[in-house]
């Protein structure tokens, strides 16, 4: 990815040097859409703004290509990039040095006068013109100068001139509402400039029509968002959306216009409702990257809550180059949630073990006072440590390769792969199990009538009757409603994904949701307040 710095240097290369400056991320600027009556397309408005317009942009891929007539205003306060390029400091080293246009001076002052007596008129960024003469820009995408594991960006290009007006030059109108007949050739011209006269509309690609180059799609929807158009974005294939929003985002961050595009883009997938969220489960590191650039609050926190459940299974696809290096901060937000996440586990898991049973008398059970009792939470407690504790390795180590199946792995850059597999958390099934409704879902009645059955007395025979068993079913009970009230913190889910419990009825939509199925191997309880938004 071209970082902001890189722009600069390779923009200078073709023309005077200059520091982009910082644009404050809180403007914005809307262009009123034109509109002429019925279907018919204006003459002055987006693409091309005959009348107003005074910055050319060309976008060429291949045997495409695409030509804007827009207004450096809204470019500006659009995008740094354009701004910082269109300012004075900038537009007066690049404009009286290389792109100075022919029959113009090198300096100009107020005291400047041309050899017939007429005075040169600067525009409003330092670049003088004749007077009738209208100042713009150009931009053309600079292939020759890109090295081969650069991305290609806008530079500037020497600009147009044409004269606003026909006949004595001399004369200079102080203002003008209305195009006069004698612009009528002029602007006819310009209207009909080869390649210009039809992009508001770009087929999309799967179309019968041409399909449009990706970059050009990209740029093409990029200009539209700056006059208030909706992007040209795949509405149907939710896998197609990624791609292209992500490849929208990434150009956007290039020319730092994320604030404009990010909303929009957020827009468009959201509009995929249920469909959104059962993908980011699937593509969980892809979704977060995603959800980072467009400042997306819904689509970030369901994917940091996947995230942090399966940490730290999805730090290589963080790390990977296909987008602009995250901040340090994004991964620290990560860590520090799942440090969270860890410490809760941590304390529900000791009072599980240190969980007991008391008499009548308010005492402790044990094998003397509560034999019974004392057996149920024996056999409570050494389920929890074995269900949660991993295996003791065998003493027997194979040494070939290991024959245990093979998962594909996702592309983080482009989700229609095939997804990573899920990190396995065995605690967290178990949570989950405890936390169930069911008093069947672990250590049922066949198994503690089985252990009765195995432990003798001291005549030597067996434990079980069905006295016993009844007492015995009664106090295991008993556990698991204590324990289902300590695990609650971990069953709590913050996800927007209509789950289903453990009795396979939906949900609640609002707020958080218990009984997160066994479907999801790790945990979903992890909350993201808003001032854990990075971008806050």
């Amino acid at each position: 990815m071209v970082s902001q710095a890189q722009i600069v240097d390779r923009a200078s290369t073709a023309q005077s040097t200059a520091s982009l400056v910082s644009r404050p991320s809180g403007r914005r600027h809307r262009s009123g859409r034109s509109h002429h009556g019925g279907s018919h397309s204006s003459s002055n408005d987006f693409p091309i703004f005959t009348y107003t317009g005074d910055t050319e942009v060309v976008i060429r891929a291949g045997s495409q290509e695409r030509r804007y007539l827009l207004h450096r205003l809204i470019l500006a306060q659009c995008s740094g990039f354009f701004e910082a390029s269109t300012n004075e400091d900038w537009s007066r080293q690049t404009t009286l040095g290389a792109f100075k246009p022919e029959g113009t001076l090198s300096r100009v002052s107020e005291d400047d006068y041309l050899s017939n007596g007429s005075t040169l008129v600067p525009s409003d960024h330092g670049t003088p013109t004749r007077p009738g003469e209208k100042r713009r820009w150009r931009y053309e995408l600079d292939w020759e100068n890109r090295a081969e594991d650069e991305e290609v960006i806008l530079v500037q290009k020497p600009p147009t001139y044409a004269p606003m007006f026909t006949g004595d030059q001399s004369t200079f109108p102080s203002t003008m509402t209305k195009p006069s007949n004698a612009q009528a050739g002029f602007f006819r011209s310009m209207a009909n400039l080869t390649g210009m006269q039809s992009v508001a509309h770009l087929p999309q690609t799967g179309d019968h029509g041409a399909t449009v180059d990706p970059l050009i799609r990209d740029y093409d929807n990029l200009l539209r968002l700056f006059y208030n158009h909706p992007p040209i974005i795949n509405s149907v294939n939710i896998a197609s959306a990624y791609t292209e929003c992500k490849s929208l985002l990434a150009l956007a961050d290039m020319y730092d216009a994320l604030p404009v595009t990010g909303p929009r883009v957020d827009h468009h997938l959201l509009g995929f409702g249920s469909r959104l969220f059962k993908q980011i489960a699937k593509y969980p590191p892809s979704y977060l990257k995603l959800g980072y650039l467009a400042r997306s609050r819904v689509i970030f926190s369901e994917a940091l809550i996947h995230v942090v459940g399966q940490w730290p299974a999805a730090l290589p696809s963080m790390r990977n180059g296909s987008y602009a290096p995250l901040p340090e901060s994004l991964l620290d937000l990560i860590e520090d949630k799942a440090e969270d996440l860890g410490d809760l586990k941590a304390r529900v898991e000791s009072k599980l073990l240190r969980l007991s049973l008391t008499t009548s008398r308010g005492e402790r059970v044990g094998p003397s006072n509560a034999y019974i009792d004392w057996l149920a939470v024996s056999l409570f407690r050494q389920w929890l440590i074995e269900s949660t504790t991993p295996p003791p390795a065998p003493i027997l180590k194979n040494s070939g390769p290991s024959d245990g199946p093979t998962h594909p792995t996702g592309s983080a850059s482009h989700p229609a792969s095939a997804p990573r597999p899920a990190s396995q958390d065995p605690s967290a099934r178990i949570y989950r199990l405890i936390g169930s409704s069911s008093a069947q879902a672990y250590l049922p009645h066949d198994e503690l009538k089985r252990f009765l059955k195995l432990h003798p007395t001291p005549s030597a025979g067996s434990l079980y009757t069905r006295e016993t068993l009844k007492r015995f079913e009664r106090k295991m009970d008993e556990i698991k409603r204590l324990a289902r009230d300590i695990v609650k913190p971990l069953m709590r889910n913050f996800l927007e994904l209509e789950l289903k419990g453990p009795s396979d009825q939906p949900l609640g939509p609002a707020g958080p949701r218990e009984g997160t199925p066994a479907g999801l191997p790790y945990l979903t309880c992890t909350r993201v307040e808003e001032s854990d938004l990075p971008w806050n």
